[in-house]
């Protein structure tokens, strides 16, 4: 079994699992792996592509959830399998899965040796570009500006409490008129802050913004954020209580297919990416579509 490593240089633990994975490798009696590594220019894909035309067996993604979402958007539909080992801040496809993030050691041994399962892949297209895949979660609004804000200094020394920096000071920022469908059906036409499609359910320090949310149950979940008369306390309130009261600070929806189109442009992110800015948002699962070795 040939595995490709796709690699981010950049991570701290990069050398460190190197050597753990050539490690493994050799005592299970595996050939050298194929070693891939990122650039700036191009964050995984084409390094995923030079994996399949190497005839690689499974490749594993070790870096963040950027790297993680780059290699699947090739893997997706081929029946090669990915693998993980998260290298990132948030790691959040890894969490949600139910890995222990912090035991490289036992993510390595599961990329090479795990069992395989099928995972849902989101497949998207913002203003009428190219289509993208993304594993975890996409927004629109605050919680990109969010990620667009974050200092890299702070979240390599504090890891993902700089979020929780960047959020404090995006929290003034104004609402924007959006018109949302899900699977056709409009379900909301007014001014948010935020509009964010989950894949999976579990974000940093284990919130769970999308209650009930599993990565293989074939739908998409919809958050919309639209702070009332008691403002980010509403939404805080409509976050915990999981949008279960009457106030629309806080609405969730369900859907295969959702279409989001805003009055001007916003903050858009990708599995923690910042992506630029975007006004129209259309997204539909692709149930099944991935393998990851687990």
């Amino acid at each position: 079994m040939q595995a490709a490593v796709v690699i981010n240089p950049s991570k701290s633990a990069a050398q460190d699992i190197r050597e753990t994975i050539t490690r493994l490798s050799a005592a299970h009696g595996l050939p050298e792996p194929l070693w891939l590594e990122t650039t700036e220019e191009d964050p995984g894909a084409g390094q995923a592509r030079e994996a399949l035309e190497a005839g690689a067996d499974v490749v594993i993604a070790a870096g963040g959830d950027g790297t993680v979402r780059c290699v699947a958007e090739v893997l997706a539909g081929t029946g090669t399998p990915l693998g993980l080992v998260p290298l990132g801040t948030g790691n959040l496809l890894a969490r949600n899965l139910g890995m222990d993030v912090a035991d490289m050691e036992g993510a390595a041994k599961a990329a090479l040796l795990g069992e395989e399962r099928k995972i849902d892949v989101v497949r998207s297209v913002r203003d009428g570009g190219s289509e993208q895949v993304f594993l975890v979660m996409a927004g629109l609004g605050f919680d990109a500006s969010i990620m667009a804000d974050t200092d890299s200094g702070l979240k390599d020394k504090v890891g993902w409490l700089a979020y929780v920096d960047a959020a404090i000071r995006n929290l003034a920022g104004k609402p924007v008129k959006a018109r949302i469908s899900v699977d056709g059906k409009p379900v909301v036409s007014r001014r948010v802050r935020s509009v964010m499609v989950g894949n999976c359910g579990k974000i940093q320090g284990g919130v769970e913004i999308f209650p009930g949310a599993a990565v293989d149950d074939g739908l998409l979940d919809l958050l919309v954020v639209a702070p009332g008369k008691l403002g980010w306390l509403g939404v805080l309130a409509g976050v915990i209580g999981k949008g279960r009261s009457k106030d629309t600070s806080v609405e969730y929806f369900q859907g295969k297919t959702m279409e989001v189109s805003l009055e001007h442009a916003d903050d858009f992110q990708l599995d923690g990416d910042h992506e630029g800015k975007g006004s129209t948002l259309t997204v539909s699962v692709d149930p099944g579509a991935l393998l990851v070795r687990v």
